[in-house]
């Protein structure tokens, strides 16, 4: 279906953090827990998980699909960042 080295491989790696933080925090925890008193952390941890990722896709020269994994990596850090963080 996909190419060992592609951007939609890229993109959909990089929806996975993303998307079980939002579920786990979202909808089962219901966001109850606030990690260090900031309500956005666990999505922020979704991130540092993908930027993980992406270091070691590059590593393995996989250059469309490190850049699908980066599309999605900053779209979601610009969500969160609109959605999630709220000055005091």
């Amino acid at each position: 279906m996909f190419k060992k080295d592609s951007l939609p491989l890229g993109m959909l790696y990089g929806c996975i953090a993303p998307a079980i933080a939002w579920v786990v925090f979202g909808y089962i925890l219901h966001d109850e827990v606030v990690l260090l008193d900031k309500p956005a952390m666990p999505y922020l941890v979704a991130i540092v998980l993908n930027l993980l990722l992406l270091r070691y896709v590059f590593k393995k020269d996989m250059g469309k699909t490190a850049n699908g994994i980066m599309i999605v990596t900053f779209t979601f850090m610009l969500l969160v960042f609109m959605f999630k963080m709220h000055i005091r």
